[in-house]
């Protein structure tokens, strides 16, 4: 299995730090709003990583925080009159809502950046202790990044080269940093502001070294993948890197994983622009598992476009698929039993290479988009070969197979039973009064209004079905 580094800029064949398990480490949102679809992405593409590992046979340590003090969940405190616990406390509540609904499976451990302070307290220290940092005269903290010999090799920055303007939060005093793109550790509250007790002054942590003291306390000194969104190489990942390198005296991550940016309709989302979306609104339009399917039909690294017209494409792709197994599954409880027939076993061979594609695929820095096109292949091998006439052996087999690759893309195979609005309810009840009376004038007269609706109605053994138009 090959993945690409950013570290090294290549791809690389991946070996565990510990044979069999691999420990993981995903940055979360920071939860002030509800998550857009930029956040989507990385859990959707690591999620989906996680999950071939799971398939591999990989026991799996997965962790992704939630970033829990920020100014923009103060500022937004302050603006409704609550404390930030409140307004941190109801959106990891709400992304929670919306990781169900994409079928994200749970983390190991979701830690809290608030709920780590004193692993932070420690790092901080250790790294004051060892040279690496220093307090300013207002008992701000600050990283000195020219003592740490590798900074940039994440980035790829040169340090000479590097102006300030990191995405750090710029506080008073910042007249004490000793270099322009030192960093802040730790910084002393604001008034208003939730703080900690600390050994330099009451006051709360930056942000890079929320996430290298959740990392080395879930996953240890040295971790296997460290994963996010490529808006956090420079200077998130890049200074989580000096941070626990310098504390730990090991390598951090062996592995550095980053998606690549979504734009909407070929432009930068933006709220000026009119053109950003939660995940909360797509659901109100589009089943997340759409959402879902639409960012795992490009590969992870390449930039993602958002519209309406490939929303669609894929809510008909994604179709094709739970059709296709929705035919599996009744003609599984319809046939007898018996083993594969000769042709059989011959399409199961067909439907074998099928899935080693996929597998190569996945295999080569999970490239989804062509395992999604395996997964269309043996939809249209299942479709033109399984039938009433097949053995039970084989279409349980076929339903199976293509079941275990799409619970690997967090694809749900089963079709969500649509609620119909109590009239739509009331005229399929009417008509079906209509047939048994006879009046087949009515239930035809019925049935073209509801077909008026883009309602299609059925008529099987097993009673009326009805599918949108």
């Amino acid at each position: 299995m090959k993945i690409y580094n950013t570290l090294t800029k290549r791809k690389e064949e991946f070996v565990p730090v510990e044979p069999g398990k691999v420990k993981m480490y995903v940055c979360g949102p920071t939860v002030y709003n509800f998550i857009h679809i930029g956040n989507a992405r990385p859990m959707i593409v690591f999620d989906t990583v996680r999950r071939y590992f799971e398939y591999k046979g990989y026991d799996v340590n997965y962790v992704s925080n939630f970033t829990d003090v920020d100014d923009k969940i103060i500022k937004k405190a302050i603006e409704e009159g609550v404390d930030a616990e409140t307004i941190s406390k109801r959106y990891i509540a709400e992304c929670k809502k919306d990781m169900e609904g994409m079928n994200i499976e749970p983390a190991t451990k979701n830690p809290l950046a608030t709920e780590e302070i004193c692993g932070m307290l420690n790092m901080i220290s250790t790294l004051i202790e060892k040279g690496y940092a220093y307090v300013a005269a207002d008992g701000t903290v600050y990283y000195s990044v020219r003592k740490f010999k590798d900074y940039g090799k994440l980035s790829h920055k040169n340090l000479d080269d590097l102006q300030s303007g990191f995405r750090e939060i710029k506080v008073t005093g910042e007249e004490g940093k000793q270099d322009p793109n030192d960093f802040v550790l730790w910084k002393p509250k604001k008034e208003g502001e939730p703080y900690w007790e600390s050994p330099w002054c009451e006051g709360r942590p930056g942000w890079h070294i929320e996430c290298s003291v959740m990392a080395k306390r879930y996953l240890g000194d040295e971790i296997d993948i460290h994963a996010g969104g490529e808006d956090l190489i420079f200077p998130h990942h890049e200074n989580e890197i000096a941070q626990s390198e310098a504390a730990n005296g090991k390598p951090f991550a062996k592995y550095w994983m980053h998606n690549a940016f979504l734009n909407i309709d070929n432009k930068k989302m933006s709220k000026s622009l009119g053109n950003f979306f939660t995940v909360r609104e797509i659901s109100e339009k589009y089943d997340l598992q759409v959402l879902r399917f639409f960012m795992l039909s490009a590969h992870y690294r390449s930039p993602l476009n958002f519209s309406a017209d490939l929303m669609e494409a894929s809510k008909n792709g994604l179709e094709r698929i739970l059709t296709g197994m929705e035919k599996l599954r009744e003609v599984e409880t319809k046939v007898s039993g018996g083993t594969m027939t000769a042709e059989e076993l011959e399409n199961q061979k067909k439907a074998m290479e099928l899935v080693a594609k996929y597998e190569a695929a996945m295999d080569d820095d999970f490239n989804t988009a062509d395992a999604i096109s395996a997964i269309f292949e043996l939809i249209k091998l299942s479709n033109s070969t399984v039938s009433g006439a097949s053995t039970k052996e084989y279409v349980s087999w076929m339903k199976n197979e293509i079941q275990r690759l799409c619970d690997v893309m967090g694809i749900i195979t089963e079709k969500k039973a649509e609620v119909l609005d109590t009239e739509v309810e009331d005229l399929i009840a009417q008509r079906q009064a209509a047939r048994k009376a006879k009046n087949f004038a009515l239930a035809d007269e019925i049935r073209g209004k509801l077909l008026d609706m883009g309602i299609v109605l059925e008529d099987t053994r097993e009673g009326v079905k009805w599918k949108r138009a």
